[in-house]
């Protein structure tokens, strides 16, 4: 698993779990076999053939909430809408400069990596476009 995709669970973590259980209560039951010699009814009731799509996929997850709660739980006082580090950090995850680089070659960053500040920069502006199209909702004043 990637970077990007530890970043992506732990912003999702709760909707996805409650998303996988939004499934019939009772299982669908099968059909009763038909004989060939068995005549058609009149009014045949439909049988669902899959269960309902899941609501991750349309609904869009607002990481303001998740991420300033993450912050709070932290009980640092981390800026995650300016700090790719403090970002990471709010959701307990590795922050290091080579833990940046890995997400940085993940996200197809052409600059220079050893220039962190600006690899940072990028980072942020990056991960959020990226969050922002994998159905996350990225305040408007970061989603340039």
């Amino acid at each position: 698993m990637g970077i990007f995709d530890k970043i992506k669970n732990a912003i999702w973590g709760g909707h996805a779990e409650a998303a996988q259980s939004a499934t019939p209560a009772e299982p669908l039951k099968p059909a009763a076999p038909v004989s060939a010699s068995a005549a058609p009814m009149a009014n045949p009731t439909p049988i669902p053939s899959a269960a309902p799509a899941a609501p991750s996929s349309s609904a869009p997850v607002d990481i303001t909430p998740i991420l300033d709660a993450a912050v709070k739980k932290s009980g640092q006082k981390l800026d995650w809408r300016k700090s790719i580090v403090d970002l990471m950090k709010a959701l307990d995850l590795d922050s290091s400069l080579s833990a940046r680089k890995e997400l940085a070659a993940e996200l197809h960053y052409t600059g220079d990596t050893n220039d962190s500040a600006t690899m940072n920069v990028w980072l942020h502006k990056a991960l959020m476009k990226k969050l922002a199209e994998n159905g996350g909702k990225v305040p408007a004043e970061l989603a340039d």
